[in-house]
């Protein structure tokens, strides 16, 4: 961060409003990102009559390259995600509201409104689920394993967080077990 800082420094001072207009206009900065996922900038001030300089602010050592992009649009038509996304939170809002007469947890309520589906458990937290158009997501926000990103497996037919393979599902089974002491079944 502090290498970042000293570059844009360095930069800001090239740009000293007290030069002529002439060397301002003659001078060009080109910003250039060498990889999106790590904080590496190429800095590099071109004068036409001088010779280029270059500032980089990291080591080539973080030039990692991540996973490729989705495009989520090819795996669910926008129609068949509202379809499963719907289903999926009007099914576990009736088993969580069958659960919640079960349970003594003190605060237990379970609200849904505007896509979003919250289940508060009191003192131990609360748990949202809301639909993510863009990407065809469930978002899942839990106070035992944080937020989580479950995408439609149609082989698996569930939602599943690629990064670990856990399905919605039975995270929220275990997660409510361990939570409240009583096992739930959200499965039909």
């Amino acid at each position: 961060m502090a290498s970042k800082l000293l570059s844009l420094r360095r930069l800001s001072r090239l740009r000293n409003p007290y030069l002529p207009s002439s060397s301002i206009s003659s001078r060009i900065l080109l910003l250039q990102a060498t990889n999106s996922r790590c904080s590496r900038f190429d800095f590099k001030i071109a004068d036409v009559s001088a010779s280029s300089r270059s500032f980089c602010s990291s080591s080539s050592a973080t030039d990692v390259q991540g996973p490729s992009a989705i495009d989520y649009r090819s795996l669910l038509q926008e129609n068949e995600f509202h379809e499963l996304a719907d289903s999926t939170i009007h099914d576990l809002q009736e088993k969580l509201e069958e659960y919640g007469d079960t349970v003594q947890v003190d605060g237990f309520d379970i609200d849904y409104g505007n896509e979003v589906l919250t289940l508060k458990l009191g003192e131990l937290g609360t748990y949202v689920l809301n639909k993510q158009t863009p990407n065809r997501q469930l978002w899942l926000s839990s106070p035992l394993s944080g937020p989580s990103r479950f995408d439609w497996d149609r082989d698996a037919e569930a939602w599943v967080y690629r990064r670990t393979k856990s399905n919605l599902i039975e995270v929220l089974e275990s997660e409510l077990k361990q939570l409240c002491g009583e096992p739930i079944k959200l499965t039909t």
